[in-house]
């Protein structure tokens, strides 16, 4: 760990390197949560409000990857306005029943390599995150279709959950991913490249 006053030192000592770490973290959304209007109005004031940079994969599918790339603390301030904006829409849909506050999914797109240090040995790290953060933590056990990469999933008030997804990115930045990524694209299930077939055989007869 970086001591506060360790940035003065040789460049490129790893507590300087600490401070300018950039994070990339992936999550597989509804591109409706996103958009907040016919211009991506919400997208916008998230980026301008975080200075984090975000990018949504396009496709007709309705899951789409958002890419959150920024300074940890950027990253984190994206992350923490998704949340209550995924809140906010939930409340909107429940006619103000609730009495409590609704739980909040989140669902993270992680290197599979990297998965085994975030559950940790016989599941202790993991149990730890979901202790200490209060947020349900779940790493899927299989793959993401066509790719080496794994959905975790996070539930819990956006406050457990900026927690929770705070400690998650501690642990991937200590476990660099190993070997090749494959990175998961909604869009290219089989199923998905069947249909687009046969849709073009479609309109070829017709031609």
């Amino acid at each position: 760990m970086a001591s506060p006053d360790g940035a003065s030192g040789v460049g490129g000592s790893p507590e300087e390197t600490e401070l300018s770490i950039t994070l990339t973290l992936r999550m597989l959304m509804h591109g409706k949560v996103m958009a907040g209007g016919s211009k991506g109005e919400t997208v916008k004031r998230i980026r301008e409000q975080s200075s984090a940079r975000i990018t949504i994969s396009e496709g007709s599918c309705p899951e789409r990857i958002t890419t959150i790339t920024g300074s940890t603390d950027a990253v984190f301030r994206a992350v923490s306005m998704i949340a209550f904006k995924l809140e906010e829409d939930l409340g909107a849909g429940g006619d103000g029943v609730s009495a409590g506050r609704a739980p909040v999914t989140l669902r993270l797109v992680i290197p599979a390599s990297q998965c085994g240090s975030l559950i940790g040995k016989a599941g202790a790290k993991i149990r730890e995150i979901r202790e200490s953060t209060g947020a349900q933590v779940q790493v899927a056990g299989d793959l993401l279709p066509n790719s080496t990469e794994r959905a975790v999933t996070v539930s819990g008030v956006p406050d457990t959950i900026i927690q929770c997804v705070r400690q998650i990115c501690a642990v991937i930045l200590e476990s660099p991913p190993k070997g090749a990524t494959i990175p998961y694209h909604p869009g290219l299930s089989l199923g998905t490249i069947l249909l687009s077939a046969n849709q073009v055989r479609g309109h070829s007869i017709s031609e």
